[in-house]
């Protein structure tokens, strides 16, 4: 049986904040060569890792920092006006290890007794197939979409049950489906991600062809927690959009902050005055100034409301579910809008790569084609306010 480990760690969030307002620097350097390599540093995810900073939303009984979402949040927007990509492998890598509480536990020390240990997943696909077997599955199949898979030790890749008797529909059935942990050496990475933003985030596929697994090391989204924290108690799906949805803001922050320094010193064409002298871009930036901390207050109210039902009642009502729903997907939605403002407002600089308006500009409309992002959420909010039953993610 594995032994609870002593943790000694300082894991306040003050020591987190120390650590990420540290290493926000050089992740802002870095920003174009993670761009453009389509994933982070080698030795800066590392020591990232090293750090901590992937495993903020572990169990402290896996060696973990267990933070208060509110607090993990505090973290990812210290990196999110500096680097979409990089935030995004903070919340995706962090969000995904929760279900840590739900694994087997001899799975689960596996996996985290290792201190740099990342775990990365991909999302159903149509081509998974995982058949039973004398103590565990044979699994083939390929998933896209694994963010942060150049810096992970292991993968997972959700894939239907399948009888030894082929059965054409059983891709489709995830009823039965199992998540299945596999370490990253054991599968083959296929180069995908040909993407026109979130570039270094990395989100290439991987496939595997007949590999066993076993049976400890798979397990179902249904299983019960058996951790009673607050955190585990909140949908993981709600908890990605709330990351996402920061990371979001954060780049209409950067944004907002590249195009008002830009217009210090930039002269439009044919004109004589600055562009922060003009009456148009007074407005523009006031309007996105609204619009983006309108977006920020509604993710935060709703949010807030969530942590505290979860830490003082150990459960959620949907209206509190829906409401998070609404705001991550406003916010997304918003943190567009206040970019394109932004590139708007710069003109000819923003084509330019030199212009971090550029990456922002790419970043956001990636962003919003997430599943996260989709408008069919605001369709959901809408049913629940019209007394209807919603349907949907939440």
């Amino acid at each position: 049986m594995q032994k609870t480990r002593t943790d000694t760690k300082d894991h306040s969030i003050e020591h987190y904040l120390e650590i990420a307002n540290e290493l926000r620097p050089r992740v802002e350097a870095a920003a174009d060569r993670i761009d453009a390599d389509r994933q982070l540093p080698v030795d800066l995810a590392r020591e990232m890792a090293q750090m901590g900073l992937f495993r903020l939303l572990v169990p402290r009984e896996l060696g973990g920092a267990e933070l208060a979402h509110p607090d993990f949040l505090r973290i990812l927007r210290v990196f999110a006006t500096v680097d979409a990509s990089t935030a995004w492998c903070i919340n995706q890598n962090n969000v995904f290890s929760t279900a840590s509480s739900i694994m087997d536990k001899t799975a689960a020390h596996e996996v985290w007794d290792n201190p740099e240990a990342v775990v990365t997943n991909g999302p159903p696909s149509s081509s998974a197939r995982a058949v039973p077997v004398e103590g565990g599955y044979r699994l083939s199949g390929r998933w896209d979409f694994s963010s942060g898979i150049d810096h992970a030790t292991w993968v997972a890749a959700l894939a239907p049950l399948e009888n030894p008797a082929p059965s054409p529909n059983a891709a489709r059935n995830l009823d039965t489906a199992r998540l299945m942990l596999i370490p990253r050496q054991d599968v083959k990475m296929v180069d995908t991600w040909q993407a026109s933003g979130l570039r270094g985030t990395g989100s290439f596929s991987f496939e595997v062809d007949d590999l066993f697994i076993p049976a400890y090391r798979t397990y179902s989204q249904a299983d019960p927690s058996w951790h009673d924290g607050p955190l585990y108690l909140i949908p993981r799906s709600l908890l990605f959009a709330t990351g996402f949805s920061t990371v979001a803001l954060g780049v209409a922050q950067g944004s907002l902050e590249t195009t008002i320094n830009l217009a210090g010193r930039k002269t439009p064409g044919r004109s004589r005055n600055l562009l922060q002298d003009m009456a148009t871009t007074h407005r523009m930036i006031g309007q996105a100034e609204a619009i983006l901390h309108s977006a920020r207050s509604f993710l935060r109210d709703s949010a807030s409301a969530v942590w505290e039902r979860a830490r003082k009642n150990h459960s959620l009502e949907n209206g509190e579910r829906i409401r998070l729903r609404l705001s991550t997907t406003h916010a997304i939605r918003m943190s567009a809008e206040v970019v394109d403002i932004c590139y708007n407002l710069c003109g000819s600089s923003a084509i330019f790569a030199s212009n971090p308006i550029q990456r922002r500009f790419q970043d956001i409309h990636v962003i919003t084609q997430h599943a996260q992002g989709r408008m069919a959420h605001y369709e959901t909010a809408g049913q629940y306010f019209l007394g209807l039953e919603p349907e949907g993610m939440f």
